[in-house]
């Protein structure tokens, strides 16, 4: 027992020791620490021109918007609680001119296996930003629409339908003044890189296909009022008092500000020198098909309405599929 002991407390150091050591920033973590002090927090941003194929999308992209504005501060008030930051504040900007002001492109990629919508950002517009505002750097956070592939069981977790979904997905950039790409989520300095959905638009309906008797289940779009409720589905907030926040921004906020905490340091841990020469990701055109952001209008932006039978022209078509059932051990 005493061996046993002896070799889970050994095994508990190492663990420690390596296991925390993960460096989640495009630049060395000290270098992050000494640079950052004071981080700007932009109003998030939907982007209607993604890949959102709701045959509601315009009413969709304002809902979108709507929580954004009701759960960014509880971003702010994550980012705070991490100590890396000695002041963390949300920018006063509207969401919607920042955006079209300071997007250059947008970018679909598949880096790793992870699918994502990666943003590039005008060089002199995002330093005038973070000069006006006093900043050392700024963060910006995109939701957008993405099909991929995943799985989804039914309610009874036997059966599921593996083929393309419709997503909205968030992701963040911190930037500096000269267009550095300090620290993004995904984050790939994960030893497993992912992207999880901040929301499945779609759903394989396994109860009419149970009903008609049919191996074939359809893909339905989930709907307005739906998505609605589940947005507002609530927990406590970071934040000093009684606020609540939704519980799916929560969740995405907590994935980001985990990977913003600063490293455990231990006894035995040695210091490492930061390279002064060592290269920064930086804001590079894309060499990839892109998409270039339409001008703001003074109006809230409406973009045009996407019918169902859409999806069935794309190359990612989601056809109705065959339900596939596998013995639970």
């Amino acid at each position: 027992m005493k061996t046993f002991l002896k070799t889970a407390f050994l095994f508990m150091i190492v663990y420690l020791s390596f296991g925390c050591s993960n460096n989640y920033y495009n630049v060395p973590r000290e270098t992050f620490e000494k640079k950052v002090k004071i981080l700007g927090v932009a109003p998030i941003f939907v982007d209607p021109e993604s890949d959102i194929r709701h045959p509601e999308k315009e009413a969709l992209v304002n809902l979108i918007k709507e929580q954004n504005r009701k759960n960014e501060k509880e971003l702010v008030a994550r980012l705070k609680k991490t100590g890396t930051f000695f002041s963390v504040r949300l920018l006063d900007d509207d969401a919607d001119k920042l955006y079209y002001n300071t997007m250059f492109r947008r970018e679909r990629r598949d880096d790793a296996s992870v699918v994502y919508n990666k943003y590039f950002f005008k060089l002199p517009e995002l330093k005038e930003l973070v000069t006006r505002n006093g900043l050392d750097a700024v963060m910006f956070t995109v939701v957008s629409g993405l099909t991929r592939q995943d799985t989804v069981r039914s309610s009874n977790l036997v059966s599921y339908l593996e083929c393309d979904y419709n997503f909205l997905v968030m992701t963040s950039q911190i930037i500096d003044a000269d267009g550095n790409i300090l620290w993004e989520f995904p984050n790939f300095r994960e030893n497993s890189p992912s992207l999880p959905a901040f929301f499945q638009l779609q759903y394989p309906d396994f109860d009419e296909a149970k009903a008609n008797e049919t191996e074939k289940v359809d893909v339905k779009f989930k709907t307005i009022p739906g998505i609605t409720r589940a947005l507002n589905k609530s927990e406590d907030s970071s934040s000093p008092g009684k606020m609540q926040v939704s519980s799916a921004y929560a969740s995405i906020f907590g994935d980001m500000a985990a990977l913003l905490k600063p490293e455990k340091k231990f006894p035995w841990s040695k210091n490492k020198e930061v390279a002064k020469d060592e290269p920064q990701q930086q804001q590079t055109p894309p060499t990839g098909e892109a998409v270039k952001p339409s001008p703001v209008k003074e109006e809230a932006v409406s973009p045009a309405v996407n019918q169902p039978a859409v999806i069935k022209e794309e190359a990612t078509t989601v056809q109705p599929g065959i339900i596939k059932e596998e013995t639970i051990k």
